[in-house]
């Protein structure tokens, strides 16, 4: 049996489908499972590596680009569907997992198209464009917060979460601090911007550093950087002498979590599910151009509930980072409060669930075929 799941781009849809991915594969005997992406997408460095094969299709994103790149995008997408088609015909998947991204749209809308049973699943509180409207054809919708299922039909959607990889919960503090060159003595702070970094969050902490100067022998870091930023804030690091260790991805981001103290990360659903299911506590700073402005509506979710701190974009630079960490360490009681309360929102539920809706779309379908088959041989006899 062949299963596509479609989407990517960025880590917030490509860990979940992961995560989907390797238990489907625990409770299907002799299943292959097959993923379409883009070939610009973290999807195409990941997946591989992880074992699977993946398909690409020419397609881009629509929503908040420029008037030429929303242009370019509108062109491919006779290009994306066609790609689709060819895919679908290839493999003849039993069913199709849409998990968002530029992908996810035209491969689940060609799966319906051509009668292959279709789930999707929305990571944030406020869908973005593609699931609103594949929301409207799909045979189930999964949604990671109550707040989405208002924007789906209420008789095809369920409420799971977002999944989480398993090994996420299994990161070593002492393996990590070998591996990424870190004193497992420290108070250490983990600084990622999602898959591909964040330039706002790299700047405030380097100018940051220069406030926590008299922290310098008792704190370090774990900064993944993204490609861009990454020479230019090892050197800020090393100029400014503190203790470190300076990536452009965290491929090992089990251990990255287990070595950390404190995270300071946007608020993508995927990262807010991993913070609570391995309980951390955060400074979350919301990525202000998310469709929706999601991120900021997810952070305050845990902000609100004292499971995270919250410093938004427009307020973020080095002195107002700086007081907030300095703040968060001279009381190691509110950490360790944040902590617990991160840690009882956490769910490792959410793949469970979807998969389990996933079977019961592939029970419905053996199940009309062996009704069509039988009015068949009705009709024949």
């Amino acid at each position: 049996m062949n299963i596509v799941i479609a989407g990517g781009g960025t880590g917030g849809h490509v860990f979940p489908a992961l995560a989907i991915a390797g238990e489907m594969k625990k409770a299907i005997e002799d299943l292959k499972i097959i993923f379409a992406g883009t070939a610009k997408g973290l999807e195409a460095r990941i997946v591989p590596k992880e074992g699977y094969d993946i398909r690409f299709i020419r397609s881009e994103g629509l929503v908040g680009k420029n008037v030429f790149s929303t242009f370019r995008s509108l062109l491919k997408i006779p290009l994306s569907l066609k790609d689709s088609r060819r895919i679908l015909k290839e493999i003849e998947p039993a069913l199709v997992l849409g998990v968002g991204g530029y992908s996810s749209g035209p491969l689940v809308f060609c799966a319906k198209m051509m009668g292959i049973p279709a789930i999707i699943h929305e990571q944030n509180s406020v869908p973005g464009f593609a699931n609103k409207v594949l929301g409207k054809f799909v045979d189930t919708v999964a949604v990671t917060y109550h707040e989405s299922i208002k924007f789906f039909p209420q008789d095809r959607t369920y409420l799971t979460g977002n999944p989480v990889r398993e090994e996420i919960l299994k990161g070593d503090r002492e393996r990590g601090c070998r591996n990424f060159s870190l004193d497992k003595d420290r108070f250490t702070i983990f600084v990622f911007g999602g898959s591909s970094g964040a330039s706002n969050i790299n700047h405030a902490v380097g100018e940051a550093l220069v406030y926590l100067e008299p922290l310098r022998g008792k704190i370090q870091f774990l900064h993944q950087t993204g490609d861009r930023d990454f020479d230019p804030m090892k050197e800020i690091y090393r100029s400014r002498g503190f203790k470190g260790s300076v990536i452009p991805f965290a491929y090992e981001m089990a251990d990255a979590y287990a070595v950390a103290d404190l995270i300071i990360s946007r608020a993508g659903a995927t990262t807010l599910a991993e913070l609570t299911a391995c309980g951390k506590a955060a400074i979350l700073v919301p990525y202000p151009y998310a469709a929706g402005n999601h991120q900021e509506a997810n952070a305050r979710k845990l902000w609100d509930m004292g499971a995270a701190q919250m410093i938004l974009d427009r307020d973020l630079n080095g002195k107002t980072l700086s007081d907030l960490i300095k703040y968060m360490l001279e009381d190691p009681d509110a950490i360790g409060e944040m902590e617990r309360t991160s840690k009882s929102l956490g769910s490792c539920e959410a793949t469970r669930k979807i998969i389990e809706l996933m079977m019961g779309l592939l029970k419905k379908k053996r199940t009309q075929s062996t009704e069509h088959r039988h009015q068949m041989i009705r009709k024949i006899n």
